[in-house]
C-alpha cells in the first residue's frame, strides 16, 4: 500500500462518523437520485447519477467494514483502494459534484451523497490530490489568520479608501467602516473586494446599525476540501475575532458555502455554541425591512428580477423565505423560477468548482439546464446571494447568451434604498 493511499484511508476513517455510516449502508441503488442531478440532466451518463458516484467510496468502505466484503469482495463489489482509483476519484469528488444535495431531497431515504463526495474529497487531500487551487486559497486564508497583525494597517488604509467612495455614493460624510470595534452588535465578515463591502456599509449606516468590519474574509475552501483541520483553523479567525470583540452577531456577506461552514459545520468543530448568533446577509436584509429600518423604492429596480436560490443558503440552510421578502420589498416585478427554493437547480459552480480554471468546461456543461431555466424564465435580471452562483451565472449568461443581468441582493437593495432618499431629498418629496 502506497503512501497516498494509506493516507486516504486514514483520512476515511476519521471522518467515519454516524451520518456518513448511514450515508453509505441506506442507498438501495433505486436510481430514483438519477434525474434530480444537474450533471446527469446536462449530460445524461451513468457516470453522473449520484448513487454510482458514491458508490466508488462505497467499495472501499466494504472492503474494510463489510464482513463479506473482507472475505469475499467479488460478492458485494467491495475493492482495495488504490493509487489509480484515488486519480480516478478526483474528478468525481471534485468536478462531477458541487455538494448540492438535489439528490438527497429527492431521496426516499434521504441518503446524503454529498457527505460522501466531501470524504472523498477528505480522502485526496490527505493523499496531496486536492486540486492545487483549492489547497492554495485555503492556505492563504490560514496564512492571513497566523499573520493578522502584518496585514491589518495595509487593511486599515484599504478600508479607508472604501470609506471615500461610501460616502460620496450616499452623499453623506458621516457614514464610517469601522475596524476593530468591541462592543459592536454585528461583525460583518465580507469578501475578498469591494462589492461585498460598499453595499453592506451604506445598508448599515442607513440602518443605524451599531457593527464592525472583520479583518478576514469569508470563504472557507477547506470545506471544499474535506479538511476538518484547515476548515476549523479557517473559521478560528472569525470566531476569535468576535468572541474579541463582544459582538451579538456574526453577520456573512452574500457567500454560500461560507454560511454553510461556520453556521452548520463550525460549533461542531469547536464543542457547542457559539456566545454569538452567526446570520447571512439576507436575514438581516429582511429584518431590516421587516421592522422599517430601510425605505426602499423598488421603481429603482423595475424588473422583472427572478432569484436564483444558492443551494447552500436555500436547501441546505433553509433561507427560503428572506431573500423573498426582501425582493418582494426592493423591485417592482419579482418572478419564480420553476423550480425554486428546496427544488432549485444547482447553476453548477458551486463545491469550488468555480475556482478551478482547468474545469471551466465542465462547469459550463453543468450549469447547462440551469441556462436554459433562466432563458425559459424571459426575465433581465437574475438576482442571487452567493458569490460563487453570481459568477457561474455570469459565465452562463456569456456562454450560452441568455442576454441577463447578474446582481447580488444587497445591490438591488441599495439601489432601492438610494432612489427613496433622492425621492425623499427632492421638493416633491419633502412637501408629501
Amino acid at each position: 500500500m502506497s503512501e497516498a493511499t494509506t493516507a486516504a484511508l486514514s483520512a476515511f476513517e476519521q471522518a467515519l462518523d454516524r451520518r456518513l455510516l448511514a450515508a453509505l449502508e441506506a442507498c438501495a441503488r433505486c436510481g430514483i437520485c438519477t434525474e434530480s442531478c444537474h450533471y446527469y440532466q446536462s449530460t445524461p451518463e451513468p457516470a453522473h447519477v449520484p448513487a454510482a458516484r458514491a458508490e466508488k467510496v462505497r467499495a472501499v468502505y466494504r472492503r474494510s467494514h463489510d464482513p463479506i466484503g473482507r472475505r469475499f469482495p467479488w460478492l458485494v463489489g467491495a475493492r482495495d483502494l488504490t493509487d489509480e482509483s484515488l486519480d480516478d476519484l478526483v474528478q468525481t469528488a471534485f468536478a462531477s459534484c458541487t455538494l448540492c444535495r438535489r439528490c438527497t431531497i429527492n431521496c426516499p431515504f434521504g441518503v446524503d451523497t454529498a457527505l460522501i463526495m466531501r470524504a472523498a474529497r477528505g480522502m485526496l487531500t490527505a493523499a496531496g490530490k486536492a486540486p492545487e487551487m483549492l489547497v492554495m486559497l485555503a492556505d492563504a486564508a490560514i496564512a492571513r489568520g497566523e499573520h493578522a497583525g502584518e496585514f491589518r494597517e495595509i487593511y486599515r488604509e484599504i478600508v479607508a479608501g472604501l470609506e471615500l467612495d461610501a460616502q460620496a455614493r450616499v452623499g453623506d460624510p458621516s457614514l464610517r467602516i469601522p475596524l476593530d470595534r468591541k462592543g459592536a452588535d454585528i461583525l460583518y465578515v465580507g469578501l475578498s473586494g469591494a462589492h461585498t463591502i460598499l453595499p453592506a456599509a451604506i445598508i448599515f449606516h442607513e440602518a443605524g446599525a451599531n457593527w464592525t468590519l472583520s479583518m478576514f474574509e469569508a470563504s472557507n475552501y477547506g470545506l471544499f476540501l474535506g479538511d476538518p483541520a484547515k476548515a476549523k483553523a479557517i473559521a478560528k479567525r472569525i470566531v476569535d475575532e468576535a468572541i474579541e470583540l463582544g459582538v451579538k452577531d456574526v453577520v456573512l456577506t452574500e457567500c454560500g458555502h461560507a454560511y454553510a461552514a461556520l453556521r452548520w459545520e463550525a460549533p461542531g468543530w469547536f464543542g457547542g455554541e457559539f456566545p454569538f448568533r452567526v446570520r447571512n446577509i439576507e436575514e438581516v436584509l429582511a429584518e431590516y425591512i421587516q421592522d422599517g429600518r430601510l425605505v426602499l423604492d423598488p421603481s429603482a429596480n423595475p424588473g422583472p428580477v427572478t432569484y436564483h436560490d444558492s443551494c447552500n443558503l436555500g436547501r441546505n440552510g433553509g433561507l427560503l423565505e428572506a431573500p423573498r421578502v426582501v425582493l418582494r420589498a426592493a423591485v417592482a416585478e419579482f418572478r419564480e423560477l420553476d423550480p425554486h427554493g428546496k427544488d432549485s437547480l444547482c447553476c453548477g459552480g458551486g463545491g469550488g468548482l468555480v475556482a478551478i480554471p482547468e474545469w471551466e468546461e465542465i462547469r459550463l456543461r453543468a450549469g447547462r439546464k440551469k441556462a436554459e431555466q433562466v432563458r425559459r424564465a424571459g426575465v433581465p435580471v437574475v438576482a442571487t446571494s452567493c458569490e460563487n452562483c453570481n459568477l457561474q451565472l455570469t459565465d452562463l449568461n456569456a456562454h450560452y447568451a441568455l442576454g441577463v443581468k447578474v446582481v447580488g441582493l444587497m445591490e438591488l437593495v441599495v439601489n432601492a434604498l438610494l432612489r427613496a432618499k433622492e425621492r425623499q431629498a427632492s421638493p416633491a418629496g419633502k412637501a408629501a
